[in-house]
């Protein structure tokens, strides 16, 4: 249950990171940032649901070895 929480969480994440430059975007070109919103609100629910499923959370200082750890087990 823990790497399912764990992979949602680096998901979550990635998705965050990704949909900054597409907000970035359409707030420069003055349009609506449609995909970047969907993408930030998919990244936030999938955040939130990794935090409230696993018992006891997240600490802050985890989730670098936490996504380090998903990359390994999606590379191996």
């Amino acid at each position: 249950m823990d790497s399912d929480t764990d992979l949602m969480l680096t998901l979550g994440i990635l998705l965050l990171v990704l949909s900054v430059p597409s907000l970035l975007a359409a707030w420069v070109e003055s349009r609506a940032p449609r995909i970047g919103a969907i993408m930030a609100i998919a990244a936030l629910g999938l955040i939130v649901s990794a935090l409230v499923i696993k018992p006891g959370g997240y600490a802050f200082n985890q989730v670098p070895g936490i996504m380090v750890e998903v990359a390994t087990r999606f590379f191996r």
